[in-house]
């Protein structure tokens, strides 16, 4: 079992700094952003997303912990938009020595809970073509695609 505990602001911060990089090479590895502007690109839109940091209204920045240790697992982040009563799913992490315990199928049945609560109709995300074991984790939770973007590269073939 686990639940979400608020992120301390040094969790946020050691978490933004990390996200920061990551979204960054995703994009890059995904073709849409070039190397050399990822970096600024990613800081602008984790500053457009969150610009009241962990005050944000509507955004939910969590820990996940184990309930049985009390051990943070990983972490995850989500908006409620409540025009739409939707939640957007930013972000999920689970640490890698965490990994392939369930936990993230744990935190995403309690995100499917939170939201409820929240009145939300629908959870939303967005997972990168090339991350093949989120979409097998969405997938075995009913996550149904809705888009599908995709691209060729022209330099590489």
């Amino acid at each position: 079992m686990i639940r979400f505990d608020p992120m301390t602001q040094a969790e946020f911060e050691a978490y933004l700094a990390q996200a920061v990089q990551e979204y960054a090479a995703e994009h890059t590895r995904s073709g849409r952003w070039k190397p050399e502007e990822a970096l600024e690109k990613s800081r602008a839109e984790h500053a457009r997303q969150l610009p009241e940091g962990l005050a944000t209204p509507d955004h939910f920045l969590r820990s996940i912990v184990a309930v049985d240790s009390g051990q943070p697992v990983g972490l995850i982040w989500f908006w409620h938009n409540r025009q739409r009563q939707r939640v957007t799913l930013y972000d999920i992490l689970v640490d890698e020595p965490f990994r392939r315990r369930g936990y993230g199928t744990q935190a995403m049945r309690l995100l499917e809970e939170e939201s409820r609560k929240l009145g939300a109709e629908a959870i939303e995300l967005h997972v990168f073509g090339h991350n093949q074991a989120a979409q097998a984790l969405y997938e075995k939770l009913d996550y149904e695609t809705t888009n599908i973007i995709m691209a060729k590269n022209l330099a590489r073939s």
